[in-house]
C-alpha cells in the first residue's frame, strides 16, 4: 500500500512538471529571477505602457524617474524609438530583434539575453506623437549629465525648445558636474533664462531678469519679449489691478476702423451695416410693392433707403443702424490698451530695462560686426586695385585685363594644390608662383602691346579689353566652364567669434592681413629703394626723371609688371573664398577702378582711402537693402559719379603729370 501511494504521487508529480517544461522549451526562455524594480514598475503600468496616452502617461514617468533605476534613461529612449516589445503570454516587456520567424529577447532591467519568442506572441509598442515628445522631456534630465558632450547639448536644445518650470533644478544639478566650459556657459545662461520665466518668487525671477541684461543672444531676447508679450484690451475704464502697458488712441496708434471692431469683438457695440446689408435686409422686407410702409419708387434713394431701413429698425425687424455720430461716441466712451500677460508690474519693468539694455549693447556690437565686414571687403578691394594703382598712377594706361591678371592668379593657385595635395604647403608655394607668372605675363604684354600704345588712351583701353576676352576664352579652352576649388588650409577654417552678434570669418581675417604685409611692402619699396624712388620720380614728371639718367620705358615695364604680379597674389586670395572661374576678374574689375579713381590715381594711400571708403559705403547699402545685392552696387556707382563732381581728383590728389591729366 505505501509503495502503490508513493507511486500515484510520482505520477502526479511528472503529470504537473511535465507540462511546464514543454510551455519553456516551446518558448525558449530562460529564468532571469524575479523582478527587479524597472520591470516591478513596469508590470504595474502595464496598460499604460502598452497603450501610452499623452494625458496619462506622466504619471508613469514620474515613477520611472523617482526610481532610480540606472536602466530607466535607456528604456525611455528606445520605448520613444519604438523598439520596446510586450510578451502576450505573460505581459512582460523586453527589447526585441527580429530574427527569422522569432524574435530575440533582450530583459529590459539587466540588458542580457532573455531567450526567444515566436512573432504571434510579441507586440510592438507604439507611443504616439504626444507620448514621444513627453518622453523625450522626461530623458533630458538624464541628458543634462550624459558622458557624451553631444547629447548634452541635445538635452540644451530640447529644454531651449520646450522650457519649463521642472527642468530648473536638474538643470541646476548638472551645472555642479560640468566640465566643457562651452556647454557650462550655456547651461547657466538657460538657467538664467527658466530662472526669469518660471522663478519661485517674484524677487528670484527679477534677479535673473537683471542678470540676462548683460547677454546677447537671440534666446535671451526671445525670453524677454516672452515675458513683455501683451494682449489688446478695450473696456469703459482700464481695469484695476491690471498690469497696462500702454494705452491706445483711436486714429494715432490705431485707426478708428480697427478700434470700433475691437468694440464690436467685445460686444460693446453694434456692428456697421455696409451697403450690401442695408439692401439685403431691405429686399427681404419687401411686400406689396413697398418696405415698411416706404413705397418701392423711393427706395432708390439713400434718404429713402434710410427711412425704410430705420422703420425697419423701429419695429424690431433689424439691428438700428450704426452712424457716424454712433461710432464718434462709442469710440469715445471707450478705452483701448495693451495690457502685460504678466499680471505681476515689477517683473515686466525690470523686462524693460533689462531689454533695453541688451538692445543697446546688440547695437553696439552689430556696429562693430558692420565694421569687421567692411575693413574686410575693403582688404579685398585694396589687393584687387593697388596694382591697378601703381600701373595707371605711373603710365596712365587703362588696364581691362587687370581682371584676368586676377584670375590667372586664382587659376596658378589651383594647379598647385593639384600638384601638392598639403593645402598649407602649396599656398606658400602658390604665393609666389602667382607673382611670377602673372608678372611675366605683364610684362610680356606691356613689351609687345602697351608700349607702343602710350599717350592713346581709347587705343589701349580697346587693346587691353581685347586681350581680356582672350584670356577669358584660353582659360575656359584649358580649365572648362566649371568653378574650380581652391581650398583654404584647415587652420583657416571656421571664424573668429567674438559673441552672438560680432564675428569675422578666419579666411576675412588672413585677407585683411595679406593686404597689411602687401601695404607696408609696397610703402617700402617706394620710399626705401631705388626702383622705388625711379618710379616716384617717373610718376611725377617722367620728363625730369628722364633727364636725371632714368629709364622711364624700363619704369614702365617693371611698374606693370609689379602691379599685375600684385593682381596675381590676389587673386589667390579672393580664390580661397569666393569660385575660381575665367569670369571671376570681371567681377573686381569694376570695382577696383572705382577704387582708384576714387582714391586718387597713383598713390597708395589713396587706394587704401578709396577701399575703405567703397567698402564701407557697399556694406551700408547691402544693410539698407540686403535682399538686392545688384541695387547696392547701382546706388553706389551714382555715389561714386556724384563724388568725383566735388573731388574729381579723389582723396588723395597726387601732384605732377597725374594730377596734371
Amino acid at each position: 500500500m505505501p509503495r502503490a501511494l508513493l507511486s500515484c504521487l510520482a505520477l502526479l508529480l511528472c503529470l504537473i512538471l511535465t507540462p511546464l517544461t514543454a510551455s519553456a522549451q516551446d518558448t525558449g526562455t530562460a529564468d532571469t529571477g524575479p523582478d527587479t524594480g524597472l520591470e516591478a514598475i513596469l508590470q504595474q503600468y502595464a496598460d499604460e505602457v502598452a497603450k501610452p496616452g499623452r494625458q496619462t502617461v506622466g504619471t508613469l514617468i514620474e515613477a520611472l524617474v523617482t526610481s532610480g533605476d540606472p536602466a530607466v534613461p535607456t528604456f525611455l529612449q528606445t520605448w520613444a524609438d519604438r523598439e520596446v516589445y510586450q510578451r502576450t503570454t505573460d505581459g512582460r516587456f523586453f527589447y526585441a530583434e527580429k530574427d527569422g520567424d522569432s524574435y530575440a529577447l533582450t530583459d529590459i532591467a539587466t540588458g542580457e539575453s532573455a531567450g526567444t519568442a515566436p512573432s504571434a506572441e510579441i507586440d510592438q509598442i507604439r507611443p504616439n506623437g504626444g507620448v514621444r515628445r513627453v518622453i523625450g522631456t522626461a530623458l533630458v534630465q538624464f541628458q543634462l549629465s550624459d558622458p557624451n558632450i553631444t547629447n548634452r547639448i541635445a538635452a540644451l536644445d530640447a529644454i531651449a525648445r520646450s522650457p519649463s518650470a521642472d527642468q530648473i533644478e536638474p538643470l541646476r544639478a548638472s551645472i555642479e558636474t560640468e566640465e566643457d566650459p562651452g556647454v557650462l556657459a550655456r547651461k547657466r545662461r538657460l538657467d538664467g533664462m527658466l530662472t526669469a520665466s518660471f522663478g519661485a518668487t517674484p524677487e528670484v525671477r527679477i534677479d535673473a531678469i537683471e542678470a540676462l541684461s548683460s547677454e546677447l543672444s537671440v534666446d535671451v531676447r526671445a525670453v524677454l519679449n516672452q515675458i513683455l508679450t501683451t494682449r489688446a484690451g478695450v473696456a469703459e475704464t482700464l481695469p484695476e489691478g491690471a498690469n497696462i502697458a500702454r494705452e491706445l488712441t483711436p486714429g494715432k496708434d490705431l485707426t478708428e476702423a480697427e478700434a470700433y471692431a475691437r468694440l464690436v469683438s467685445a460686444e460693446l457695440a453694434q456692428p456697421v451695416q455696409s451697403r450690401e446689408q442695408i439692401k439685403a435686409a431691405l429686399t427681404a422686407n419687401l411686400a406689396d410693392g413697398a418696405v415698411a410702409g416706404v413705397p418701392l419708387g423711393q427706395l432708390g434713394s439713400e434718404a429713402g433707403r434710410a427711412r425704410a431701413y430705420a422703420a425697419l429698425a423701429e419695429a424690431g425687424t433689424v439691428p438700428a443702424r450704426v452712424t457716424e455720430e454712433d461710432r464718434a461716441a462709442a469710440l469715445a466712451s471707450h478705452v483701448f490698451y495693451e495690457e502685460y500677460t504678466e499680471p505681476d508690474a515689477a517683473i515686466t519693468a525690470a523686462a524693460e530695462a533689462a531689454l533695453g539694455s541688451v538692445r543697446t549693447r546688440v547695437g553696439l556690437w552689430q556696429a562693430v560686426d558692420f565694421g569687421l565686414d567692411s575693413l574686410s571687403l575693403a582688404s579685398i578691394y585694396f589687393l584687387a586695385a593697388i596694382g591697378l594703382a601703381i600701373t595707371f598712377g605711373v603710365m596712365g594706361v587703362i588696364n581691362m585685363a587687370h581682371g584676368e591678371f586676377i584670375m590667372m592668379g586664382a587659376y596658378t593657385g589651383y594647379v598647385v594644390q593639384q600638384i601638392i595635395p598639403d593645402y598649407t604647403l602649396s599656398l606658400i608655394v602658390a604665393l609666389p608662383l602667382a607673382f611670377a607668372i602673372t608678372f611675366a605675363a605683364g610684362v610680356a604684354m606691356e613689351r609687345l602691346v602697351i608700349r607702343w600704345l602710350y599717350h592713346r588712351p581709347l587705343e589701349t583701353l580697346l587693346a587691353t579689353f581685347g586681350i581680356s576676352i582672350a584670356l577669358q576664352q584660353l582659360a575656359k579652352n584649358i580649365f572648362g566652364t566649371q568653378a574650380r576649388p581652391l581650398t583654404s588650409p584647415h587652420w583657416l577654417d571656421g571664424a573668429w567669434i567674438l559673441n552672438d552678434v560680432a564675428g569675422i570669418a578666419n579666411i576675412r581675417i588672413a585677407i585683411f592681413v595679406l593686404a597689411l604685409v602687401f601695404l607696408c611692402l609696397i610703402l617700402f619699396i617706394l620710399n626705401k629703394t631705388r626702383i622705388g624712388l625711379e618710379v616716384r620720380a617717373v610718376t611725377q614728371n617722367p620728363g625730369m626723371a628722364a633727364s636725371m639718367g632714368i629709364n622711364p620705358d624700363k619704369i614702365n615695364m617693371l611698374t606693370f609688371g609689379l602691379g599685375s604680379g600684385i593682381a596675381g597674389i590676389a587673386g589667390i586670395a579672393i580664390g580661397l573664398y569666393a569660385q575660381v572661374t575665367s569670369e571671376m576678374g570681371a567681377n573686381y574689375i569694376v570695382q577696383s577702378f572705382m577704387t582708384v579713381v576714387v582714391g586718387g590715381v597713383g598713390n597708395v594711400w589713396g587706394t587704401l582711402a578709396g577701399a575703405a571708403l567703397i567698402g564701407i559705403l557697399q556694406k551700408g547699402i547691402e544693410w539698407m537693402n540686403p535682399s538686392n545685392t545688384l541695387a547696392a552696387q547701382t546706388y553706389m556707382i551714382l555715389f561714386i559719379i556724384l563724388f568725383i563732381q566735388f573731388r574729381p581728383k579723389g582723396i588723395v590728389a597726387l601732384k605732377g603729370r597725374a594730377a596734371g591729366d
